[in-house]
């Protein structure tokens, strides 16, 4: 099995286009470091844009500094976001086909839109550079066994995003930053599966502010070098709860405690 950046790129793309299970590349005689992760990412990138896609912005992945230092993680990890994966909700009411999808899980997370690259990686500097700010549920999918994956294979596989369900927007402004700031590292959420809670959450799960994951993805592009942040990206910043596996049929809720808005349903299909 290939680690050619370039092959591997194909393989990954047609598992998910088949359905089809591959071997994780950590798994693989040799494996993959981070770079190598990182370039096939990027060749994936290349090829749905040479396909007429467009990237939009990021997600990131790892965004619980908890378990960095057993991943042997220095920073988040992140991949690209596309305008055909990502879905907006009216008035935070959104529905999702995952026929497509092998077997599909949920993350509640918090949605950041840029109007300009925050000027520093602390919270405040972010929300200045903040458009709006929503509640999302990322769609993560899987083509390796049995849900078992590390770092290097989650970048590789364009951090398992399947589609990004936004709702409805926040709109910073200047006067409220101070408060945002430090409500973005304060707030809680829950999340129902069929009208019975099933987790709860909190800011501190992703790098103990939204707000921060931003910042932090900032500052890992510029030291990765290549593409950075851009006016206008939408960015999905890490999961605020586990993933958990969704089925046709279900009616998922995100509510807020602590920061506008107060929730987010998402029925599936």
């Amino acid at each position: 099995m290939s680690t050619d950046p370039k092959t591997l790129a194909q393989e990954l793309t047609g598992a998910y286009a088949h359905k089809a299970i591959v071997a994780a590349p950590s798994s693989r005689d040799g494996g993959i470091d981070l770079d190598t992760a990182y370039a096939v990412e990027a060749e994936i990138a290349r090829a749905k844009r040479a396909a007429g896609q467009q990237t939009v912005g990021w997600k990131v992945g790892y965004a619980n500094k908890a378990v960095w230092r057993a991943l042997k993680l220095d920073t988040l990890v992140w991949a690209h976001v596309y305008d055909d994966t990502v879905r907006y909700a009216d008035w935070n009411d959104a529905t999702l086909s995952i026929a497509a999808m092998m077997a599909p899980k949920i993350e509640p997370e918090i949605v950041f839109k840029l109007a300009s690259v925050p000027a520093s990686n602390d919270a405040a500097a972010v929300l200045a550079a903040t458009e709006w700010y929503a509640l999302g549920f990322e769609i993560i999918d899987c083509v390796f066994p049995e849900w078992k994956f590390q770092p290097v294979d989650f970048v590789a596989a364009r951090g398992l995003h399947a589609a990004l369900v936004i709702g409805e927007p926040v709109y910073v402004e200047p006067e409220d930053i101070a408060q945002l700031a430090t409500d973005m590292a304060a707030f809680t959420v829950r999340l129902l599966k069929n009208n019975e809670m099933v987790e709860e959450g909190a800011a501190k799960n992703a790098l103990k502010s939204p707000a921060l994951c931003v910042g932090e993805l900032g500052e890992a592009l510029k030291r990765r070098g290549g593409e950075t942040l851009q006016a206008g990206d939408i960015i999905s910043t890490g999961t605020l709860t586990t993933s958990l596996p969704i089925s046709a049929g279900d009616t998922w809720i995100a509510s807020l405690s602590g920061i506008p808005p107060s929730s987010l349903t998402l029925r599936v299909t």
